[in-house]
């Protein structure tokens, strides 16, 4: 691009108001939070969110694993984390239903200014930085949650970090519910069976046949064990501009996605995985209990670092070996069965739980769960 063609880009974004306050409608676009883990193998037989938060996987139908991983980097400027993808296990006979896909979801009530379902629908520019082991072509699709509606591009990958820039035509038909359920959905097509290959794909058009989702060129990330894929700098914008990306704090990012999912002893405890200091015996992010008076009843009071998208889900995981659905008496490694906690809602969790045995105070660690 000359330099005054990328004036006049600037130029346009600066009249639309894209340049100015908070532009990222993404999560996490540095990958600098991972509340539940830096690193889970063996993925690819469900879907889910492993590591990074506010990116999941989803699998179906396929033979194919892979690790996802938190890594550090050193030769992207500016960044120092990004979300990395091995193949594990190859799988290079694809049936038609099989499936493997990068993706985040976004509230309607977050998407309001795209106007989608009017005749003034904004364009919406997706970048992010991406790299491979070796070349690749993939496809990142956006998909109206309230609709069938989906819009895809083709892209390619290098053995080098290269910015990706994708910049989709507004959508005059169907609005997005102005809500705190899943308006915009957006997915990085990694595997694909002719489900979604068979149809005759053309970039950048909304329609809404599955078909012609993934473009005719797609590699297959499930085709070697060799096979890898590191992505950040996640960008999603109003307008037809890619704007440099939007650096935000660790503790404004980690509030974000804390409106989703949150462990009270961040990075998650799992059995057989201690804390960064060796022991899960030591109290960094554990909840206390008092009796409650009889029946082994506790009584408890945790409030959310941030208000939860929704009343979560919550678990409670033991102080000394992170298993799930239960405490431990203080001074104890005994392990208590924990039910009938309840009175959660978007602020905390706020009441009683009874525990197998014992009537003194309990310790735990909590998750809770609103992801869309």
């Amino acid at each position: 691009m000359s330099k005054a063609a990328e004036l006049a880009k600037i130029g346009e974004a600066v009249t639309s108001g894209q340049i100015g306050g908070r532009r990222n409608l993404a999560y996490n676009g540095a990958m600098l939070v991972s509340q539940r883990s830096t690193s889970v193998t063996g993925i690819g037989a469900a879907s889910g969110f492993f590591t990074l938060d506010r990116f999941n996987i989803a699998a179906a139908n396929t033979a194919g694993r892979l690790t996802m991983a938190q890594v550090a980097i050193t030769d992207l400027p500016g960044f120092t984390k990004c979300l990395k993808l091995s193949c594990t296990t190859a799988d290079a006979s694809i049936a038609a239903g099989e499936l493997l896909m990068l993706h985040q979801m976004l509230e309607g009530q977050d998407l309001q200014q795209l106007k989608k379902g009017t005749s003034d629908a904004e364009k919406v520019t997706v970048s992010f930085y991406v790299k491979a082991n070796a070349a690749a072509t993939y496809t990142f699709e956006l998909a109206d949650h309230d609709s069938t509606r989906k819009n895809s591009i083709e892209f390619s990958v290098t053995t080098g970090w290269t910015r990706v820039i994708l910049t989709f035509d507004g959508d005059t038909t169907d609005a997005i519910d102005n809500d705190n359920t899943v308006g915009l959905q957006m997915f990085l097509w990694l595997h694909a069976g002719s489900t979604y290959t068979g149809g005759s794909h053309t970039d950048n058009v909304w329609h809404t046949t599955v078909n012609q989702t993934v473009g005719d060129n797609n590699t297959s990330f499930f085709d070697a064990t060799s096979r890898t894929l590191f992505i950040t700098g996640f960008q999603v914008e109003v307008g037809s501009v890619a704007t440099p990306f939007e650096h935000r704090s660790f503790g404004e990012e980690l509030a974000l996605c804390q409106r989703y999912y949150h462990f009270s002893g961040f990075p998650k405890i799992v059995p057989g995985q201690d804390q960064a200091d060796g022991s899960l015996t030591d109290y960094e992010g554990q909840i206390m209990s008092w009796t409650a008076g009889g029946s082994n009843r506790h009584m408890t009071s945790y409030s959310f670092p941030t208000t939860m998208r929704s009343n979560p889900t919550v678990v409670m995981y033991g102080a000394n070996d992170g298993t799930s659905a239960r405490s431990s008496p203080y001074n104890s490694s005994t392990q208590q069965t924990v039910s009938d906690y309840y009175n959660e809602s978007t602020n905390g969790l706020h009441g009683y739980f009874t525990c197998s045995s014992d009537t003194t105070g309990q310790r735990f660690f909590l998750e809770a769960d609103c992801e869309l």
